[in-house]
């Protein structure tokens, strides 16, 4: 994968092209995963966004498969393999991809707060578009409503008691101590 000569680089989720704000291409090179169009219905006002980012000169990558898997061991350990969509599987396998094999660093712009938790566990870069950032790293896992007994992975059905379960924060650390 070879990158042009910007100064940034920014891999952009969907909610970067819902949230209808401005991107600024001055000195940056944009990019996302061509898997980003399935989230996006043909024709619609995002869609339009979409096809006038690219003529700005938005580029489309795959990333590889080997940072796919990683990204989804690591969701699956932070419980947000559930939250998480095909595409921003993608969009965060993309920027391991560019962290590996450039000398610049990619940042992820996205709202979505799932993938600024896998982003920040992966030590890679973000930034948010329209809503507040996350200041904490959550760890999530699940609370049976009838015995009340806690699992650290995500489990829909109490294997104790056979009650439904509901996701609950099992850890939480605050990032700007980490850094």
């Amino acid at each position: 994968m070879v990158i042009k000569n910007k100064s940034k680089i920014y891999i952009i989720d969907t909610s970067a092209i819902l949230s209808g704000i401005p991107i600024n291409f001055n000195d940056t090179l944009m990019v996302t995963t061509s898997s980003i169009e399935m989230e996006l219905k043909p024709g619609g006002r995002d869609y339009r966004t979409f096809q006038f980012l690219r003529e700005k000169g938005l580029s489309l990558l795959s990333p590889s498969k080997k940072s796919k898997e990683k990204v989804n061991s690591i969701s699956i350990k932070t419980g947000d393999i559930d939250r998480l969509s095909n595409v921003d599987i993608d969009v965060l396998a993309l920027a391991l991809d560019i962290n590996l094999n450039d000398q610049k660093k990619a940042i992820i712009l996205s709202d979505d707060y799932s993938m600024q938790n896998v982003a920040d566990t992966l030590n890679i870069t973000f930034e948010n578009i329209g809503q507040p950032k996350i200041t904490k790293r959550f760890k999530w896992g699940c609370r049976c409503l009838g015995c009340r007994k806690k699992f650290n992975e995500n489990i829909k059905i109490c294997p104790i008691c056979g009650t439904a379960t509901r996701n609950i924060i099992s850890n939480r650390e605050d990032i700007k101590k980490r850094k």
